[in-house]
């Protein structure tokens, strides 16, 4: 019993001296390829994606030990934003401000075109530097094509893995139905280019949603994957 008592305390300790159990930062690609209907429902769809009432349960399961949201969003080299600043997710009613907050963003009329997700990656990684008291660091990108502008993904990968990220990606897939079965490839093509390019760290995966109409129920998935990569007991 001794013995298994000293565990539990050299357990606890690093846990009690950390300040949350996870910060999530969350990158949107709002870059030229995002019409205005798909820039809306990958903001809807985040927020429906937040408010399921899994995610919701997963967000909310410790609440003296949260999960720290960030929403921000990506196009050009010198053009990302944040939506959401870092918010300790410590109850259903923070939950639902930063729900309000994405459902009333409108998309910025002087938004600049192109793909940075080196830049992208870079922003992301430097909000998470903010959160160095948390159990994990998690960057979740979205996009819809490869980089064409800025450092390439790729370059960034030794920095990022010593900086002790983990990067997730979801990769949104041509949504015309014209395009018929060569949208598959499409996907299969870009979801390899995220794959070997982005995603680092830890259990990193790749997440695909077929066009901009399923971005709310991949996001679902994704963000079910991540809260549940780091189980913490409360024995």
């Amino acid at each position: 019993m001794r013995a298994l008592a000293a565990l539990l305390a050299l357990l606890a300790g690093p846990l009690a001296a950390q300040e949350c159990r996870q910060a999530l930062a969350l990158g949107l690609d709002v870059s030229g390829s995002v019409d205005a209907r798909e820039y809306r429902l990958q903001l809807d769809g985040l927020a429906a994606a937040l408010g399921s009432g899994r995610v919701r349960a997963a967000l909310l399961e410790r609440p003296e030990l949260p999960v720290e949201l960030l929403v921000y969003e990506w196009s050009g080299p010198a053009d990302q934003v944040t939506l959401v600043e870092w918010t300790r997710v410590t109850s259903a009613a923070v939950l639902d401000g930063v729900i309000a907050r994405l459902l009333a963003v409108e998309r910025r009329a002087e938004a600049t075109p192109g793909t940075a997700l080196g830049v992208a990656m870079a922003l992301g990684a430097q909000h998470l530097a903010q959160r160095s008291g948390c159990l994990r660091r998690t960057l979740d990108i979205s996009g819809d094509g490869k980089s064409n502008l800025g450092p390439r993904p790729r370059t960034l990968k030794d920095r990022l893995v010593a900086q002790g990220i983990t990067v997730n990606a979801l990769v949104i897939g041509a949504d015309d139905p014209s395009f018929g079965d060569v949208r598959q490839a499409d996907i299969a093509e870009l979801s390899a280019y995220f794959n070997a390019d982005v995603i680092l760290g830890p259990g990193a995966f790749v997440e695909v949603a077929l066009g901009f109409e399923g971005y709310a129920e991949a996001m679902e998935v994704k963000l079910l994957r991540e809260l549940d990569g780091l189980v913490l007991s409360r024995r």
